[in-house]
């Protein structure tokens, strides 16, 4: 499993000059005092290659041994391009061979107590020798440092996330109880990690979880694979059926946008719920469980399994197919980068879409409006555009179709 997003082929300024910035909190982090991340001399914890470079970091790369780090560079992440993938497996056949000091000159040397440092803390409460291999995202509201653990021949057997603040430590929370519900709830359709450690340290919330096997070969994944898991998810935690006005959904719902409320989206947004509910009439609606935030890159399709990960949005009691009409948003959003075009064409195809999931043909473009309305609630809740995130504005692509489309039921 592979828990990280996969990021844009190119960085903006902007972008490096976070990146860099967050590296530095990072390794304060994982390496507080009396640890020293400056080169300074002492007893050595680790050394880390910075890929592809201290200006633009998305990878720190154990270096101790060629195998483990040849294992970081390759299941860290899955190219989303031909030419993303070359550049992957150079920098892999680079720290294999030994190149990586020709290629890869920017280095990060930990010295200080290894007791001290989050090398010390997995390894004693995993009860197994490992290096670790850092994530460096995109600024996003919810970034979170995200660790990939390896063991000494090589094999990547679990993934970290650390909850820093006081959002990611929620969502690293409910990944756990997610988790943790998940592994008992009889899945036949998906598979999805295991826990195999939750607890604080230092005041972080951490989540150890198992690696799924993404780096074994894919394969295409029909419509109909896709549905049925989604189909499996849904009824994991039984189903309740009724009026979308008297639904415990719309009550929870209601709740987080009066809590959005001052926000200058917050007003157009509520009313836009309201019109939903009453335009809902007596139509009866079926609620079930959702992943929250199934995505291309949140998934792996093999001959035998569907790999599903990054379950920190997962919840209970949401309308039937919110997960199918996310899913073909964010496939959209990634082909054609066109955010607001495809709003626009997720809406129009809602019929299609919530068919196999038994949503009323008179609430299927309710129920994906209001799955709009739940998706802005989160970015505003979460505060995503004073983050940095890329559609965190929601007036540039998503509130305009939302609100038009709304009106025009």
């Amino acid at each position: 499993m592979s828990p990280v997003k996969t990021a844009p082929a190119e960085l903006t300024a902007g972008d490096a000059a976070l990146r860099t910035q967050y590296l530095t909190e990072v390794l304060d982090l994982l390496y507080p005092w009396p640890c020293r991340t400056d080169g300074s001399p002492g007893t050595p914890i680790a050394e880390y290659l910075v890929v592809p470079d201290a200006r633009r970091p998305r990878l720190l790369v154990p270096s101790g041994s060629r195998r483990v780090a040849a294992a970081a560079v390759r299941r860290y992440a899955e190219p989303q391009s031909r030419s993303a993938k070359l550049k992957r497996d150079a920098v892999v056949a680079a720290v294999r061979t030994g190149a990586s000091a020709v290629l890869l000159r920017d280095r990060v040397r930990v010295t200080g107590p290894f007791s001290s440092s989050i090398d010390g803390y997995l390894s004693e409460q995993l009860g197994r020798e490992l290096s670790v291999s850092v994530h460096i995202g995109p600024a996003r509201a919810n970034r979170k440092p995200v660790l990939q653990l390896i063991g000494p021949e090589g094999d990547t057997f679990g993934f970290g996330k650390l909850g820093t603040g006081p959002l990611t430590k929620q969502l690293v929370k409910a990944e756990t109880a997610a988790l943790t519900v998940l592994a008992g709830s009889g899945l036949t359709r998906l598979t999805v990690p295991r826990v195999l450690h939750a607890g604080e340290w230092r005041d972080l919330q951490v989540l150890v979880q198992s690696a799924l096997p993404v780096w074994l070969p894919r394969a295409p994944l029909t419509q109909r694979r896709l549905v049925a898991a989604m189909l499996d998810i849904a009824g994991c935690c039984g189903y309740t059926s009724g009026s979308l006005d008297e639904s415990a959904y719309w009550g929870e719902l209601r709740g987080r946008l009066a809590a959005v409320g001052d926000r200058p989206e917050g007003a157009g947004l509520g009313s836009a719920a309201e019109l939903l509910v009453k335009h809902a009439g007596d139509t009866v609606f079926r609620y079930g469980a959702w992943h929250g935030d199934w995505a291309p890159w949140n998934m792996a399709n093999l001959a035998d399994a569907l790999l599903v990960w990054d379950w920190e949005r997962f919840a209970t009691g949401v309308p039937m197919g919110f997960d199918a009409i996310h899913h073909e948003l964010q496939k959209r959003i990634q082909s054609t980068g066109d955010a607001q075009d495809a709003v626009e064409q997720t809406v129009r195809r809602a019929g299609e879409l919530l068919a196999p999931f038994g949503v009323p043909v008179t609430g299927r473009e309710v129920t994906a409006l209001l799955y709009l309305v739940d998706l802005a609630v989160r970015y505003l809740t979460d505060r995503q555009a004073e983050a940095g995130a890329r559609l965190g504005v929601l007036g540039t692509w998503l509130l305009p179709v939302l609100i038009r489309r709304v009106e025009e039921l």
